[in-house]
C-alpha cells in the first residue's frame, strides 16, 4: 500500500500550514461488528513468551545498561507517556539512545539525528534500545504484536479510529511497523526541522499506518502474529529492507485470513 505524494517538491516553509487528513475514508472497515477485543489466549501468549525471553535477555540489558551508563550517563532509560486505549496513557521504556534536549517532542527526523549517540545508533538499528518494552508487556500495557503505541495527541485528533485500532494493545511490532517502518524512515529523513518532520508524519505515514493497523485488527490471529514476529527477527538479524515483500508476503497473509474466514462462513 502507497500513498502517493510529490514530497520531495514541498517547501518546507508550507509545510506546517497542511490540514489534517481525512480519516473518514477508511472508517467503514473498523465497524464495531468487524472489530473484536483481544482475546485472553494473546495475553497468555505475552505473558508466557516475555517470562521466556527475559531468562536470557536480562543478561543482555543488565550489559547494554551498564554501557550506557558509562559512556552516556544518566539517565539510562528513556520514558515517554503513550496510550494504550483512547483515555488510558501508560509509560513506554526503552534504552536512551540520543543526547537529551529539553522542549523535545515528535517523530524522529532528519532535524534529531545529530542527537542519536554512535551506541544508540547501532541500538536502534538491532532493535536492542526496544528490550526494556517486555516490561510494558509483563505489566499489561503493551503486546509483542499489534499498532505501534501513539502519542495522546494523535489519539485526541482521531478518536474513533483509534477506539478501534487499539482494540489491540500496542504492540513492539506489527503489521504496520513489518510493511511501513523503514519506508516511513526515509520520509522522515527528508526533514530538516521539527515543522516538516511533524507534517510529513501527519500527512503522510499516519493515515498509511492506521490503515494497515485496521487491516490488521481484522484479520488477527496467532498464525499472523508469529509469522509477524518471526519476519520481524529475520529483517532485523538480516537488515534487509522490507518494502519489496510487502505485496507479497504481508499482503498475502492478510488475503489468506480473509479468504480463509470468508469460506468459513
Amino acid at each position: 500500500m502507497t500513498i502517493h505524494h510529490d514530497w520531495d517538491k514541498t517547501e518546507a516553509r508550507r509545510l506546517a500550514t497542511l490540514t489534517a487528513p481525512k480519516m473518514a475514508w477508511f472508517l467503514g472497515e473498523a465497524s464495531a461488528d468487524a472489530v473484536v477485543p483481544m482475546p485472553p489466549t494473546k495475553r497468555m501468549f505475552d505473558i508466557a513468551l516475555a517470562l521466556l525471553l527475559l531468562v536470557p535477555l536480562s543478561v543482555v540489558m543488565a550489559l547494554v545498561a551498564v554501557t550506557l551508563l558509562a559512556f552516556q550517563g544518566r539517565p539510562v532509560f528513556y520514558s515517554a507517556q503513550r496510550m494504550r486505549a483512547p483515555g488510558r496513557a501508560f509509560t513506554q521504556i526503552k534504552f536512551r539512545t540520543m543526547l537529551r534536549q529539553d522542549g523535545d517532542f515528535g517523530a524522529t527526523g532528519a532535524h534529531k539525528h545529530w542527537r542519536i549517540t554512535p551506541i544508540g545508533h547501532f541500538l536502534r538499528r538491532t532493535r536492542i534500545d526496544e528490550l526494556p518494552q517486555l516490561f510494558n508487556i509483563l505489566k499489561g500495557d503493551m503486546s509483542f504484536v499489534g499498532p505501534r503505541p501513539p502519542l495522546r495527541e494523535y489519539v485526541e485528533r482521531f478518536p474513533a479510529v483509534y477506539a478501534q485500532v487499539l482494540k489491540s494493545r500496542p504492540g513492539v511490532t506489527g503489521l504496520a511497523t513489518l510493511i511501513y517502518h523503514r519506508h516511513e524512515d526515509r520520509i522522515l529523513a527528508r526533514c530538516e526541522s521539527a515543522e516538516a518532520t511533524e507534517a510529513a508524519y501527519y500527512r503522510r505515514c499516519l493515515p498509511a499506518k492506521l490503515k494497515i493497523d485496521l487491516i490488521y485488527q481484522r484479520h488477527r490471529d496467532l498464525r499472523l502474529d508469529l509469522w509477524i514476529l518471526w519476519s520481524t527477527l529475520k529483517i532485523v538479524v538480516s537488515r534487509r529492507d522490507e518494502r519489496p515483500r510487502r505485496r507479497g508476503r504481508a499482503a498475502g497473509a492478510a488475503a489468506t485470513h480473509h479468504s480463509a474466514k470468508g469460506s468459513a462462513r
